[in-house]
């Protein structure tokens, strides 16, 4: 708040001030009073009522600028009408009065929709879970009528389960903290895990498999680990070379603060424009457009934001035509902040 602005909102009781002075000298001029008083009087004025301006000024000066710290020191902005002092003048009595009703009403608003989210949320997971069990009986179908056909059938059943899977742990992205448990893993169990719920399309796809050097611990949730190998692993298989057997190899390495888990495929890599990008979003790049590779753009955003919140550090190389390179890096601090 600047001076100059302040005087400048004050110019219609200056100007009153003013036309209250001019007349009080007319009606002193009617009358023999002495010279003295006829200047006392208006220089009294005068003074106290720039006594008066500064005063306010001073005030609303001292308030306002405790306010806009305030304001850029919070990350939480809303939370401004809870902290700031109760102000002695009566336009920041309103003001506050104001920001604390708005605020109520956000936070009621903001209640509503918490609500409606949790409630399409815990439907999502109802109806996922649901629509497993028809899923799973379809498979055992399958298992008593082998052919051909009954076998295609089953591969389609695997991406179907494999989407499903990516729904639910999508509903459930914002909530991790609710749903964990940190514990000493063998990541040897967790890359056996993911290996087994893809086995079919890795048999299928007939890829090779160079999988060591996993006898080190880290301290994760296994579930959701072994969710976001899937997603790493399915993205290698989709995007594999045709006409071309697809090299996949996993292995750890320990270093003295964090213990690297790395999954490398001889795919067809990925542009060096778009490395930046595969974990945003919706992202598809290139290879999401090629004919027959359709995609979401959402797995890689799902690991990243799983990993963030997981204290899981995950980094991707790639060279296009030559494969991929994605890399967890597992702190080996017993303390995990979950976020």
């Amino acid at each position: 708040m600047s001076f100059k602005k302040f005087i400048k909102d004050k110019l219609i009781l200056s100007c009153l001030l003013l036309f209250g002075i001019v007349t009080i000298e007319i009606f002193l001029l009617a009358y023999p009073a002495q010279l003295f008083l006829k200047i006392y009087i208006p220089v009294m004025m005068i003074v106290l009522y720039l006594i008066g301006i500064g005063i306010e000024y001073y005030t609303k000066l001292k308030f306002y600028k405790n306010l806009e710290n305030t304001l850029n020191d919070l990350d939480d902005k809303y939370l401004i009408s809870e902290i700031i002092k109760e102000p002695n003048f009566i336009e920041g009595k309103v003001l506050k009065d104001s920001l604390e009703q708005i605020d109520k009403s956000m936070v009621e608003h903001v209640n509503k929709y918490k609500y409606m989210q949790e409630d399409y949320k815990e439907y999502i997971e109802l109806w996922i879970h649901e629509i497993k069990i028809p899923i799973a009986a379809s498979k055992l179908i399958i298992e008593n009528n082998k052919n051909e056909t009954t076998k295609s059938i089953g591969e389609e059943l695997d991406k179907v389960e494999n989407y499903i899977e990516q729904a639910l742990y999508y509903a459930r992205s914002n909530t991790v903290e609710k749903d964990y448990y940190i514990k000493k893993v063998n990541l040897k169990d967790i890359v056996n895990e993911s290996i087994k719920r893809n086995k079919n399309v890795l048999i299928h796809e007939k890829i090779s498999l160079n999988v060591h050097d996993l006898e080190l611990e880290v301290n994760t949730d296994n579930k959701w680990v072994v969710f976001i190998l899937n997603q790493i692993i399915q993205n290698s298989i989709k995007y594999k070379k045709i006409n071309e057997n697809l090299e996949l190899e996993i292995y750890g390495v320990e270093k003295k603060e964090n213990v690297i888990l790395y999954i490398k495929d001889n795919g067809i890599g990925i542009k060096k424009g778009e490395i930046t990008r595969v974990f945003e979003k919706g992202f598809t790049g290139t290879n999401g457009r090629l004919i027959g590779k359709k995609s979401t753009g959402i797995g890689l955003y799902l690991c990243k934001n799983l990993c963030n919140k997981l204290g899981i550090g995950i980094e991707l190389n790639s060279v296009q035509n030559e494969g991929t390179e994605i890399r967890l890096v597992f702190p080996k601090s017993s303390y995990i902040e979950i976020k």
